[in-house]
This record gives C-alpha cells, sequence and structure tokens, in this order.
C-alpha cells in the first residue's frame, strides 16, 4: 500500500482544514487508517485512527470534539477534518495503514506527511 497525504497548510487559530490520504492498492479496505502528527523537538503522536469497516473511531484526547476521521473505501481515501485548530496543533500530519489502531507499532505503511500550521 502506497499512501499519499495532502491539505495541509497553514490557518489561524480557530480556522478548519481537511487532510486527505490517497492510498494505492486492491487491500486498502482491509486496513485500520491511522493519523499521526510529529511537532518539532517532539515524538510522533497518535491523533485518530478508523477501523477497515469505518464503524470505529479512536481519538487521542486533546483533539476529541474538535477533529474527525472518515473514510471512503471506494475511494482508497481516508480524511481528517480538523476543526477550531489551536496554535498546538502546529505539526507534519502522516498517515499510516495496518491493524493499529493507536499504537504506532501497529502499522506498516506511512504517508510522506504534510505540514499543518496554525498561527495565533
Amino acid at each position: 500500500v502506497q499512501l499519499q497525504a495532502s491539505g495541509g497548510g497553514l490557518v489561524q487559530a480557530g480556522g478548519s482544514l481537511r487532510l486527505s490520504c490517497a492510498a494505492s492498492g486492491r487491500r486498502f479496505s482491509t486496513y485500520n487508517m491511522g493519523w499521526f502528527r510529529q511537532a518539532p523537538g517532539k515524538e510522533r503522536e497518535f491523533v485518530a485512527a478508523i477501523s477497515w469497516i469505518g464503524g470505529r473511531t479512536y481519538y487521542v484526547d486533546s483533539v476529541k470534539g474538535r477533529f474527525t476521521i472518515s473514510r471512503d473505501n471506494a475511494k482508497n481515501t481516508v480524511y481528517l477534518q480538523m476543526n477550531s485548530l489551536k496554535p498546538e496543533d502546529t505539526a507534519v500530519y502522516y498517515c499510516a495503514a495496518g491493524s493499529g489502531p493507536t499504537r504506532r507499532e501497529g502499522y506498516d505503511y506511512w504517508g510522506q506527511g504534510t505540514l499543518v500550521t496554525v498561527s495565533s
């Protein structure tokens, strides 16, 4: 599976962005999908995940109520809708495919990352 993340950019605090992750490969629908982020000088951390049939979602506490993960298996794409963005959300965001759901070690495939910058 190859993953291509997009949708990052510069946004003011309180604004919104939607990240997309397009996957190649026939087995996309069988993988759990996750989003992670890595801020400068920090470890890569889990943000959100969605089960392979889309029925179960997981979020880190700091984004609950603000971020929404979804997937469209027909389009081989997973999304991360980010609302009410805060400066502390600034990071490179990575999508990943695997068994997950919340552990970095649970993912086998990673995208290249897309930069999200939230200005105060």
